[in-house]
């Protein structure tokens, strides 16, 4: 196979100089991003409010020059608020679908569990199937179609859990967390007098990310190796610990997201430790642990790194 073309290196070297020059000292949660964007995923952002995670969206945004909407979540948002809505035009006696802001390319969803689980369920059938369906009629979405969703972990009042099968459409699911003292003394350096997102330009455009995207899936994906990351998957639905397991969605998922981080790291082939740095963003949030397994002090992180202990890495194999 061939390896990353020299249009495209640049250009992914680009977005996250971008990203990096916005959200400072977040490297890997920015890595994971841009992973998530080439497996063509959706993120679910939580995390306490002010660590960054719209800005971080933002960026993505003005940084490929594609469309952007926000969504604010709140309880009195309607599934049509999302989607769009069908109106009558009594003069030439038809319906026009007047589309809403989830045809676009990059939706942030703020606070999605502030909004019912009626208008949550409106996000799953574009989520899965990059197509919405308004009044019996199917629209397709704006290719690439990204959902970027931020959730506040501490205030529960007045949210709305998400669904499981909601959460199990989500590639992934990570925090950015607080910035270390030295970082923090950075941004604020730096950012006292202009914030670098206002200056932001665009440094790809949304044709080369679908280029981008189908090279990932050409990454050479070696028997081994998807054998490993399917004992994985597997072991979580026996683990005794473990209450709900993986469901093989996620092992595609993590195929997909091992894939897309591959080429991110200019190489043509996946490698374990792709699968393993990845399996804890991937695959945390879709598993739920026994009772007394959180009453013993046990961490979806921690299961899941006995199950690492467990699953036998493959040390050797061609290419």
């Amino acid at each position: 196979m061939e390896t990353m073309t020299k249009d495209h290196a640049p250009a992914l070297k680009r977005i996250q100089a971008n990203l990096e020059s916005c959200i400072l000292g977040k490297t890997d949660e920015i890595m994971l991003l841009l992973t998530a964007m080439l497996a063509g995923g959706h993120v679910l952002l939580e995390d306490v409010p002010g660590t960054g995670k719209t800005v971080l969206i933002k960026a993505l945004a003005k940084s490929i020059s594609g469309q952007f909407r926000r969504i604010q979540c709140n309880p009195d948002l309607l599934p049509t608020d999302i989607t769009g809505v069908s109106i009558y035009h009594p003069k030439d006696e038809v319906f026009l679908f007047r589309p809403g802001p989830i045809m676009t390319n990059i939706l942030l969803a703020d606070e999605i569990n502030r909004a019912t689980t009626k208008t949550q369920s409106a996000l799953l059938e574009a989520m899965e199937e990059r197509q919405i369906t308004v009044d019996g009629g199917t629209h397709d979405l704006p290719r690439p179609f990204l959902l970027l969703a931020t959730q506040n972990p501490i205030d529960f009042e007045g949210t709305y859990m998400l669904p499981e099968a909601q959460l199990d459409r989500f590639m992934m699911k990570f925090s950015l967390g607080y910035p270390d003292e030295q970082t923090e003394t950075r941004m604020v350096v730096s950012q006292s007098v202009a914030h670098p997102l206002d200056s932001l330009e665009p440094v790809a455009d949304v044709g080369q990310i679908l280029e981008m995207q189908a090279q990932a899936k050409q990454v050479h994906l070696e028997e081994a190796v998807a054998e490993y990351l399917v004992t994985i998957t597997r072991m979580t639905r026996e683990h005794p610990a473990i209450y709900l397991g993986a469901s093989p969605r996620a092992t595609l998922a993590l195929v997909q997201a091992a894939k897309a981080y591959a080429l991110l790291q200019q190489r043509d082939y996946v490698i374990p430790d792709d699968v393993k740095f990845l399996a804890p963003y991937v695959l945390g949030h879709r598993i739920l642990l026994q009772a007394e397994a959180r009453m013993e002090g046990a961490t979806v992180l921690s299961v899941l790194e006995s199950v690492f202990g467990r699953v036998k890495v493959p040390v050797r194999w061609e290419k």
